[in-house]
C-alpha cells in the first residue's frame, strides 16, 4: 500500500507543479495579465522549470509499479 500512496502523491504533486508552472510561464510571457509577475521574464523561466519538474514527477508516478499490480 505504501508504494500506491507514493505513486498517487507523485502524480498529484506533478499535476500541481504543471498547473503552477503554466500560470507562472503565462504571466512571465505576458499572456496572463493582472499581476506583478506579468511581463517579467524571470517568472517565465521559473514556470518552464516547474513545467519540466511536473512532467518528470508525472512520468515517474505513472511508470512506478503499484503495490498490488503483480500480485493480483
Amino acid at each position: 500500500m505504501n508504494s500506491k500512496v507514493g505513486r498517487i502523491a507523485l502524480i498529484i504533486v506533478g499535476v500541481i507543479a504543471l498547473l503552477v508552472g503554466a500560470v507562472f510561464a503565462g504571466q512571465g510571457a505576458n499572456l496572463i495579465p493582472g499581476s506583478v509577475m506579468t511581463g517579467d521574464r524571470t517568472w517565465l523561466y521559473v514556470g518552464v522549470v516547474l513545467l519540466i519538474v511536473g512532467v518528470i514527477l508525472l512520468v515517474v508516478g505513472i511508470r512506478r509499479p503499484g503495490s498490488g499490480r503483480s500480485h493480483k
